[in-house]
């Protein structure tokens, strides 16, 4: 029943008919074109930040080291900047996923919003008292709480996005979803890299303490941007009609209903960024060969950003993939893939040895982010967001999503190990190729979980998700009036309400 295709289930569900319990469905009602889709750009665009504050991070870490020296690199802040903002992420996901399903999927937005805004704001301004070590403990307590703002924008933004898709044209759900959710992180990812360039060539080196703290600021810009879109947000009209805000839910129930389900998503979502983070150490073996040792940090920061921009490709040819051939075979496909080209590069990465090739092991590792990106990095949000129903979504996903940032924070510490036991240790040929080995490997297992594990998703699954649900619960004896909003429970039907009248009316025509 849990990992047949909807349309399946659906035909043996009580509650086959939308209208029968809610009247319109969601695609009906009348509402404008822009007025469908701005909520879904106003939810999910956020995620633009996401991808900046903890991409840049690493161009500051660039810069610090450059200032600070021993001062910097001997610290326990150097590790601690990066990490803390994961630890960050997993509390800020786990907490607004509870939010957004017990009392608004609006609110919690805005509130993650203002979080983004002003903790951003403060780590351009760590002072810590005018000594290097307070301003780098300031600075990596503001990047704690910086990445609670961001762990808000997965389960309240992502979720209320992929709601709001309900809302817009058939056949184009999926792409709408990933162009304002992923595609959002990978620009947020280019632009980490290429603003610092810009900003280092417009301060020049000898005024990099300006230029790291400008690098920081610029990220109060898109949270800014949004407060207006999101605080004008009606919530979305799935969360109205489901929603348990106001009575008690079944835990019980939807732990039978969701745990294996919910186990799959996590772990392919733990994999991905488990992987992930492996693969990005090939970026800085090669920009190592090209550049050399005496290269200016602007050019670092340019040579970043022409492999972050192989990102945009996969991540935009992949929404499109994703509405044609349906997420789950699109994530399978995509991943299975990677994981070839990752073994291909494992078995070329003694050719990083001589400069004469990098040029073409940059279109191979470019070919391999699109794959990465078209595959579990579009998908795998938009399973997360669609393979539950609306009432205990919010805390599904944030599930799911706080074990992908477990995955990569157990990634930094594990490669570094499997590498320093290889044969010739780290420096060798084989420190650089066994992660990899290790990494497609779980690619090709990711593949496989998700093609035989995952259910069909199709352009209607929310709402199926939802009646699906709705008719388990009432199999147990639970009753579903008690769901959605009161002025939806007034208006609602349950299908025990149904069979109840039919009963009635049999019995008084045999009278």
């Amino acid at each position: 029943m849990f990992f047949s295709s909807n349309e399946k289930t659906l035909e043996d569900s009580p509650e086959r008919n939308e209208s029968e319990i809610h009247g319109a469905p969601l695609e009906n009602h009348e509402k404008g074109r822009w007025e469908r889709s701005w909520p879904t750009i106003a939810c999910g665009a956020g995620l633009f930040s996401d991808g900046y504050v903890n991409g840049v991070i690493g161009q500051v870490n660039t810069i610090l080291k450059t200032l600070y020296s021993t001062q910097y690199t001997s610290s326990p802040a150097q590790s601690n900047v990066n990490s803390v903002a994961f630890a960050g992420t997993v509390v800020g996901q786990l907490f607004f996923g509870w939010i957004s399903d017990n009392y608004s999927r609006k609110w919690a937005l805005v509130i993650s919003t203002v979080l983004l805004f002003i903790f951003a704001a403060l780590s351009a301004g760590s002072y810590g008292g005018g000594t290097i070590h307070g301003m780098l403990a300031a600075l990596t307590a503001w990047r704690f709480l910086l990445g609670i703002g961001i762990g808000g924008e997965y389960p309240a933004g992502s979720v209320a996005c992929a709601e709001s898709t309900g809302e817009l044209k058939e056949g184009h759900r999926n792409r709408w979803f990933i162009m304002f959710t992923n595609v959002q992180i990978d620009i947020g990812i280019v632009a980490s890299s290429f603003v610092p360039m810009i900003v280092v060539l417009a301060c020049t080196e000898s005024h990099l303490r300006a230029a790291w703290r400008i690098c920081l600021g610029l990220g109060v810009i898109p949270p800014l941007s949004l407060i207006y879109l999101r605080l004008k947000l009606n919530e979305p009209e799935e969360f109205n009609r489901e929603t348990m805000k106001d009575t008690k839910t079944p835990w019980w129930l939807v732990i039978k209903f969701y745990w294996f389900r919910l186990t799959i998503v996590s772990l392919i979502w733990f994999i991905y960024d488990f992987s992930s983070y492996s693969f990005s150490i090939y970026s800085s073996a090669w920009l190592s060969i090209i550049l050399g040792k005496s290269a200016p940090i602007w050019k670092s920061f340019g040579w970043t950003t022409l492999v972050n921009v192989f990102y945009l490709p996969g991540a935009i040819g992949g929404a499109f993939l994703s509405d044609f051939i349906g997420p789950r075979l699109a994530l399978t496909i995509g991943v299975f893939l990677q994981g070839l080209v990752g073994f291909i590069m494992a078995g070329c990465y003694g050719l990083l040895d001589t400069s004469s090739h990098v040029a073409g092991f940059v279109v191979v590792y470019g070919i391999f982010l699109s794959l990465g990106e078209a595959g579990p990095g579009d998908n795998i949000g938009l399973v997360a967001s669609k393979t539950s129903a609306t009432c205990i979504r919010g805390q599904y996903y944030s599930i799911a999503a706080a074990f992908g940032k477990i995955g990569a924070f157990v990634g930094t510490y594990v490669f570094p190990v499997i590498q320093k036991n290889a044969p010739g240790g780290a420096d060798g040929v084989r420190g650089g190729q066994d992660p990899f080995f290790v990494s497609s490997s779980l690619c090709i297992f990711s593949a496989f979980l998700a093609y035989f594990c995952l259910p069909h998703i199709g352009q209607d699954t929310i709402t199926a998700e939802d009646l699906k649900f709705r008719a388990y619960l009432e199999e147990n004896g639970w009753d579903t009036r008690q769901m959605g909003k009161k002025d939806y429970q007034m208006h609602s039907a349950s299908s025990l309400d149904t069979q109840l009248g039919k009963d009635t009316m049999e019995s008084e025509e045999k009278r």
